[in-house]
């Protein structure tokens, strides 16, 4: 019995799946890739939790996914439907050039990073490439940008080494919830909320739940006193400070 490779003229088309949350992007994009004989739409969504929901019963060759959306984000969509469907090859696309988007995109297993002004031929070729099981990325220039920024992001902020799915599940901890409360939450496994608690511990040096919930309330905080012009932590008290409340108040941090 004889196998067709996915797009061979003998054999079955393409499948793709898209992701953007426009829909006039959607439809440019369908029509475009359409117009090639060996390529065929079956599927589109505009948010993560949408493409979430179908991309895994579907099994597309491609999904082609937006790195940004109205509730998540490209890579974090990609990383959860490799877990799910390792046959899928992602392919991110976004309309600006991003050393930190690409890194994201290489470490969550997508295929390929493509930006938006990409010529309709150069995006059909890059569905083929994905769906012939080739990666996009040069394997050289991706190594480096894989150690040059985990030596600045190590050195600065632990928190930068995360990937916006992990800082998500990061933050939910700090609400106080558990593995499968945050799995409802995102739309993903427990199981799969696990292997993000425990790569995030390793990459912030946390060993306890506790602990997590302690520096995402942190960094929290930390957030807000900058949103409102303050610095964080809070200045020593002076001499000059109205008598109040024992500071316990201040004690925000973990």
């Amino acid at each position: 019995m004889s196998t067709k490779a996915p797009g061979d003229p003998a054999g079955k088309p393409i499948s793709v799946f898209l992701l953007d949350d426009h829909e006039i992007v959607r439809r440019g994009i369908r029509g475009l890739l359409e117009a090639e004989p060996d390529i065929q739409v079956i599927g589109e969504a505009g948010t993560a939790s949408a493409a979430l929901a179908s991309i895994p019963g579907l099994r597309p060759d491609v999904a082609l996914l937006d790195a940004r959306l109205p509730d998540g984000d490209g890579v974090s969509v990609c990383r959860d439907v490799r877990s799910r469907a390792p046959g899928v090859a992602c392919l991110i696309f976004t309309a600006f050039s991003d050393d930190q988007v690409l890194l994201d995109s290489i470490l969550a297993g997508a295929a390929g990073y493509v930006l938006k002004q990409v010529r309709g031929s150069d995006l059909a070729g890059a569905v083929r490439t994905a769906a012939s099981g080739q990666s996009l990325l040069n394997p050289r220039a991706a190594s480096k940008l894989i150690a040059r920024r985990r030596d600045a992001s190590g050195k600065h902020d632990p928190q930068a080494r995360l990937t916006p799915r992990e800082r998500s599940v990061l933050e939910l901890i700090g609400e106080g919830l558990t593995n499968r409360q945050i799995g409802e939450r995102l739309f993903i496994a427990e199981k799969t909320v696990k292997n993000y608690v425990s790569t995030m511990f390793r990459k912030l040096g946390l060993q306890q739940r506790t602990a997590a919930a302690a520096y995402a309330a942190r960094i929290h905080n930390s957030r807000l006193h900058v949103e409102q012009g303050q610095t964080w932590p809070p200045p020593a008290s002076s001499s000059s400070r109205m008598p109040g409340p024992a500071s316990g108040a201040e004690q925000a941090g973990p």
